[in-house]
């Protein structure tokens, strides 16, 4: 009995020190692990905030450039005739989207959605006034007819879109 006693008394404190020690280095670890987790996410946070808001200032140029009075500004020619206006309208609406389709990954759903919704409210816009013009008319009077178009809608859906967009960011910053 004395003997078991006696490597109780060994055992016992080695025991207790085992355990507090492995307690205290696992408690170390999983601090060590989380600072480190806490480092890379803001290092993410440094890289990423820069990029997502270079995304959102380039979506907020590609709906100032699809907004029908910068645009028509942009590709009028003199001496074309409505459908070939109407066509090159669309071809740079089509083109400037193509180009920014990256910049949805940087967005919100909701974001995108918006300037998706801006693209297809004037692109049918354009559609319905080029389809009641007359075939003779000028690529001028197709331009007239959309910007007239564009001041009776209700809300500019390139406006609308911008303003979510800001919103956003100000959420962002």
């Amino acid at each position: 009995m004395e003997t078991v006693l006696e490597i109780l008394k060994i055992t016992l404190p080695a025991l207790l020190v085992l355990l507090t020690a492995y307690f205290v280095i696992s408690k170390t670890l999983k601090n060590d692990q989380d600072r480190r987790r806490q480092e890379t996410a803001l290092q993410n946070v440094k890289v990423i905030t820069p990029v997502r808001l270079q995304a959102y200032e380039r979506v907020v140029l590609l709906l100032e450039r699809i907004a029908p009075e910068s645009l028509i500004m942009r590709v009028s020619k003199p001496d074309i005739t409505a459908q070939q206006m109407h066509i090159l309208l669309i071809n740079t609406i089509r083109n400037e989207y193509e180009h920014n389709l990256s910049q949805q990954i940087y967005m919100s759903n909701e974001a995108w959605q918006m300037v998706n919704n801006a693209r297809v409210t004037v692109t049918k816009m354009i559609n319905n006034v080029a389809i009641q013009i007359p075939p003779t008319a000028t690529g001028n009077e197709l331009s007239r007819q959309i910007l007239e178009e564009m001041i009776e809608m209700e809300n500019d859906p390139c406006r609308t879109a911008i303003e979510f967009i800001k919103k956003e960011v100000a959420r962002v910053m």
